[in-house]
């Protein structure tokens, strides 16, 4: 069985970071060919120079207009490029905000995914509060950012924070204080064959 993982959560929160401490592991203990699907990775040169042309900055990736123009095509693609791993039975983590998709139920509807019975679907949702979240988004000097910071309270409202009882299946981490203990649960859950 193929394995479609997802680390979702808002800017900030380590989703990257968790993705990448995670794969070698993975790996290693099930002995199956993964990649890592980053979507700032795969579209961030792309956007820079679409919203160059569009807006004459190439660092937004939160304005309205990136938004409705943009952020659609780039889940779009990330997934195409995802089942394409898979249909070559090569494992995929797969790391982006989500939120909508997740909120909406996409994230667990195997024919929004589009991908047959065979594959294992994991949804880890990386929680960090919204403080410690601004303070790493702040830390780490990344221009993309700077929309967001600039419009930080219309940027909140859209914060999402699924809950237990709403998204049983969903894989929770907080990412507040992470310990190698933290890593070792979510590990186990993610060897774990889903269908």
């Amino acid at each position: 069985m193929r394995r479609l993982i997802f680390f979702c959560g808002h800017a900030g929160a380590g989703k990257t970071t968790l993705a990448k401490r995670l794969i070698g592991p993975l790996i290693a203990r099930s002995g199956e060919a993964f990649c890592l699907l980053d979507k700032d990775t795969l579209y961030g040169a792309y956007s820079a120079s679409v919203m160059g042309a569009l807006t004459g900055n190439p660092n937004d990736r939160d304005s309205p207009v990136y938004l409705q123009t943009l952020r659609d095509p780039e889940y779009a693609g990330l997934l195409d490029t995802a089942r394409e791993n898979l249909r070559l039975g090569v494992n995929v983590l797969v790391v982006g905000p989500f939120s909508r998709e997740l909120r909406e139920g996409r994230l667990f509807d195997r024919a929004w995914l589009g991908v047959d019975d065979d594959v294992g679907v994991h949804v880890v949702w990386v929680e960090l509060g919204e403080a410690d979240a601004k303070a790493r988004i702040v830390s780490r000097g990344n221009p993309n950012d700077a929309y967001k910071l600039a419009h930080w309270d219309d940027y909140r409202l859209r914060r999402f924070s699924p809950s237990a009882e709403a998204f049983p299946q969903l894989a929770r981490y907080d990412n507040t204080a992470p310990t190698a203990e933290d890593d070792e649960r979510l590990l186990q859950t993610l060897l774990v064959q889903t269908r």
